[in-house]
């Protein structure tokens, strides 16, 4: 019997013959091989503190003298979940924009609402910053420059140079004509982060959105033109459908950025602020006073927060963070004989807008 070559047609699963390709031959190998390094440095920087992190949540350190020795207790002990239960139920009380509560909860809900009135805004002023450098006028390349110099500026450099301006004798309060106190621990400390945070993030937002604008084709526009239809209708129906993808990408990187928030609040306000302070500050304040224990364990419910929020992003509003939207659908002919790949419509690789 005749043996089959290389490129010779070969019977798969579904009972049809399929002409072999050479090519695909080692690839899924040459991808471990090529992916490798990159899974060995996330595994190095992220995967191990992770893991560590979780380890050191079960654990508290030793304080105190040592009852049996008489010596100051050094080392850790084992403690299972009480750190988690501590989390919810042993905290100490501060006062806060929410009012008198734990320290855990202040830091909580002042993370979650920075999150939403930040992340609001800045989707708000970067679509408008988008469509403002998408238009084609005379001198766009300084307006593109300049609305992206705030987020090409290092975080720890925008916060002191806003804690210089809301300085008690600084720029904000020479404007105003009032004497507030922007960097004390009060209810403008909190609106003074939401300012200086805006400035500097929502140009990614922006930067983001006008990359989705520029895949629109401009003859959309000019039928809608044509067909009568008015800016405020442009917007609604043909941008924001059609730029919806790449938006609700920039949002959730956003978002998960900023509930992570640390070092805007801390270089610009200081530590120790409850009405400013967020669970990632909270978890730093911790460790440095050597509660590694409770400290990790803060980390990890801020951890677990943010993979809610993502996860919820991912499955509720679509966000397309691999991106694949746009990859041709395999669909079977009228025989159904064979998996013919039907490339996806213009507006399906745009997002699927209706």
């Amino acid at each position: 019997m005749a043996t089959a070559t290389a490129a010779s047609p070969a019977v798969q699963g579904d009972g049809h013959k399929h002409k072999k390709n050479a090519l695909s031959d080692g690839q899924g190998k040459l991808a471990w091989i090529l992916l490798a390094p990159t899974l060995i440095v996330i595994i190095v920087v992220a995967g191990i503190p992770v893991v560590m992190s979780i380890r050191e949540s079960f654990f508290q350190t030793n304080s105190g003298v040592d009852p049996n020795t008489g010596l100051i207790a050094a080392g850790e002990q084992f403690v299972g979940l009480q750190n988690f239960t501590n989390v919810f139920t042993g905290q100490d009380l501060v006062q806060g924009n929410w009012g008198q509560m734990g320290r855990f909860w202040n830091a909580f809900w002042n993370t979650t609402a920075i999150t939403i009135v930040c992340v609001i805004a800045e989707t708000i002023i970067g679509v408008a910053m988008a469509l403002i450098m998408a238009k084609a006028f005379r001198g766009k390349g300084l307006v593109r420059a300049g609305i992206l110099v705030p987020w090409a500026i290092p975080t720890i450099v925008s916060a002191l140079m806003w804690k210089l301006i809301f300085d008690e004798a600084g720029v904000m309060n020479r404007i105003l004509g009032t004497q507030i106190l922007w960097l004390a621990d009060n209810t403008p400390a909190f609106w003074a982060v939401f300012i200086a945070d805006v400035w500097k993030t929502a140009p990614f937002i922006g930067l983001l959105t006008l990359a989705g604008l520029q895949t629109i084709p401009a003859e959309v526009y000019e039928a809608a033109k044509v067909d009568g239809a008015t800016t405020w209708q442009q917007f609604v129906r043909i941008t924001l459908p059609m730029v919806k993808p790449t938006l609700i990408v920039a949002v959730l990187f956003r978002t998960l950025d900023t509930m992570r928030m640390f070092d805007l609040p801390y270089g610009m306000i200081g530590p120790g602020k409850y009405h400013v302070e967020t669970l990632s500050i909270f978890s730093y304040l911790e460790a440095t006073q050597n509660r590694y224990g409770p400290a990790a364990a803060y980390a990890i419910v801020l951890f677990i927060y943010v993979l809610l929020v993502a996860f919820l992003f991912v499955r509720l509003l679509g966000a397309d963070v691999i991106g694949d939207s746009g990859m041709p659908k395999k669909k079977k002919n009228k025989k159904g004989d064979n998996d013919l790949p039907v490339p996806a419509t213009a507006l399906e690789m745009a997002g699927g807008a209706h």
